[in-house]
């Protein structure tokens, strides 16, 4: 059973930082963050591959860095200078393959709150 473990949500003042993880029970060749706010659509915050290519959505880029330790199967959101629209649902998702069917898995999802 492939899990995806995540931890590093919680409550955060404007400005400030929040690092999220996510423990993948087995190796992907891609993991990434995604992040649903109330009354709107999952969306790609960053993602890496197993190659170290790398992809962020243009509101978190030079704030948010995503980065991976390939041999811990994990991967790491670190979030700065925070912004209350930043507050959401992080998802960590990562993808296998079995054959050559790519698989999807998704964490439970960690809560994220900007807030003074």
């Amino acid at each position: 059973q492939v899990q995806l473990v995540e931890s590093g949500g919680g409550l955060v003042q404007p400005g400030g930082s929040l690092r999220l993880s996510c423990a993948a029970s087995r190796n992907m060749y891609y993991m990434g963050w995604y992040r649903q706010a109330p009354g709107k659509q999952r969306e790609l915050v960053a993602a890496i591959t197993n190659s170290g290519s790398t992809r962020y959505v243009e509101s978190v880029k030079g704030r948010f860095t995503i980065s991976s330790d390939n041999a811990k199967n994990t991967v790491h959101l670190q979030m700065n200078s925070l912004k209350p629209e930043d507050t959401a649902v992080y998802y960590c998702n990562g993808k296998f393959y079995s054959g050559i069917q790519s698989i999807d898995f998704w964490g439970q999802g960690t809560q994220v709150t900007v807030s003074s």
